[in-house]
């Protein structure tokens, strides 16, 4: 799944301006589906204006492409809409996505001459209850499409004698969860959710960003394996089909999915169905590479994950996500610096409502999960050793048996003289000496820069070091 994840340095070639908008994201899903292999691109109307006529431009600007390639059927295009309960400035953006469900079926209608529905399904982000999917999914059924057969007056013809029928009659909705307590009890929000539907499948959407934002890579890494295996016993007990989707980024903290570390993660993470492929996997690389990875993803099937201690796990997440805010929370005023001078790469609107969406940490704000990761590695600090310190050698060892590569990714983008800059309260709980690495000597030669040029940063170094990393945050 492409999505539209700002986290690339280098802009793409149908890009006008480095800030991809508008009708770069329609030229982008044609791309994505024609060059890159992609089975499906997240069209994202969360917190950004979008094009509500892709379906349209698609069909008439590559007609040739999807005479082959049918929408809706060999490729898909998914809606993430706003969650009302949450983002209340956005709330009625979630009925109009809604409404151009049906048109832009008439819009494929016309151009294959059949019933092929080219977006069926929504992701519905901030998910804390099966209430909130059932409130999508019934708002579409008796709302958008039970509509058409009531009449305008006594009398008079129905909505869908005047208007014609409104199609698909259903959607399904994927809950997309995001904050840890409503990740580890996602079984519990997908059973009732199902409880009164009969479905060929569901998809479950587990973000890692913003978990890893909020409470550290240790927390966010084993409340996934938690969570996948929690709907792995699910998927049994229901017969029903569970299609785990998971947010990764390309930095190791937001998931360390790039082109080279494929087979690796397709190993570690077996039992997801999709993986989503973000910007910077997406142009940070050459095409080649690019098209290879995602190739060897659409060929792997999933299976079976590892057992995981379910107790042990719980524990660890305690421990390390309350060393992780603590030491997060002596870095706010210095994250946020630097996150000022962080190249947008889309035009994306401030979210509002839960802890990860307001980003608020003890009456401080953190910026969005990539330029809060920009910020840290801008400056030779990968939030990839913040919580890290609360662990016993035992805790530790285990640790590094789920998330190492990851820390030990990150680690090469340490800088020493970062010791110079941030609190001494940070410096005790880095733990450096428990890791045996090579420090990237390019990176840090950059980053040596910004750590001195602090009072007079600017976008231009930042973005040299992400140029190394291959991803900005």
């Amino acid at each position: 799944m492409s999505t539209q994840h700002p986290d690339n340095v280098v802009t793409p070639f149908f890009a006008e301006s480095p800030v991809i908008k508008g009708d770069d994201e329609v030229k982008e899903a044609f791309y994505v589906f024609s060059h890159l292999g992609c089975h499906e691109q997240m069209w994202d109307y969360e917190g950004k204006e979008v094009d509500n006529f892709v379906v349209k431009k698609l069909l008439s600007r590559y007609e040739h492409f999807f005479r082959e390639v049918i929408l809706g059927k060999d490729v898909r295009l998914t809606l993430r809409v706003p969650n009302p309960g949450w983002e209340k400035a956005e709330a009625k953006v979630l009925l109009e996505t809604l409404e151009s469900i049906p048109r832009s079926f008439d819009a494929a209608k016309l151009f294959y001459g059949e019933d092929i529905p080219p977006i069926f399904e929504v992701i519905l982000p901030m998910v804390t209850s099966h209430i909130e999917l059932n409130r999508v999914f019934y708002y579409y059924k008796n709302f958008v499409v039970g509509k058409q057969n009531k009449s305008f007056f006594y009398g008079d013809i129905t909505i869908a004698e005047w208007i014609g029928e409104f199609k698909p009659h259903e959607i399904n909705v994927i809950p997309l969860i995001e904050d840890l307590p409503y990740i580890l009890n996602c079984d519990k929000i997908v059973e009732s959710y199902l409880s009164d539907k009969f479905v060929e499948y569901q998809r479950v959407f587990l973000a890692k960003s913003d978990l890893a934002l909020n409470y550290g890579v240790v927390a966010s890494t084993l409340a996934l394996k938690v969570a996948l295996t929690k709907l792995e016993e699910l998927e049994e007990k229901l017969s029903i089909p569970i299609y785990p989707i998971v947010g990764f980024g390309s930095a190791p903290f937001r998931g360390n999915l790039r082109p080279n570390t494929v087979d690796k993660i397709l190993e570690e993470w077996r039992n997801v169905q999709t993986f989503t492929i973000q910007s910077a996997f997406k142009y940070d690389y050459p095409e080649r590479d690019v098209v290879n990875a995602i190739e060897k993803i659409n060929e792997t099937k999933r299976k079976k994950g590892d057992i995981i201690e379910f107790d042990r796990a719980l524990e660890i997440i305690r421990k390390t996500s309350d060393e992780y805010r603590k030491v997060v929370s002596a870095l706010v005023s210095l994250i946020n610096r630097i996150a000022n001078y962080v190249p947008k790469r889309r035009e994306r609107k401030l979210h509002i409502g839960l802890f990860g969406y307001s980003r608020s940490l003890n009456g401080s704000t953190l910026p969005r999960a990539i330029p809060f990761c920009c910020a840290l590695y801008s400056i030779g600090l990968p939030p990839e050793l913040l919580g890290l310190s609360c662990l016993n050698e035992s805790e530790f060892e285990f640790v590094m048996e789920i998330c190492g590569d990851d820390i030990m990714d990150a680690l090469q983008f340490y800088n020493p003289n970062v010791l110079q800059i941030i609190p001494n309260e940070v410096t005790k709980r880095l733990v450096i000496d428990r890791f045996d690495f090579e420090i990237n000597e390019e990176h840090k030669l950059i980053t040596d820069e910004i750590i001195r040029s602090l009072d007079k940063l600017d976008e231009e170094k930042i973005i040299r070091a992400a140029y190394i990393r291959r991803f900005l945050g």
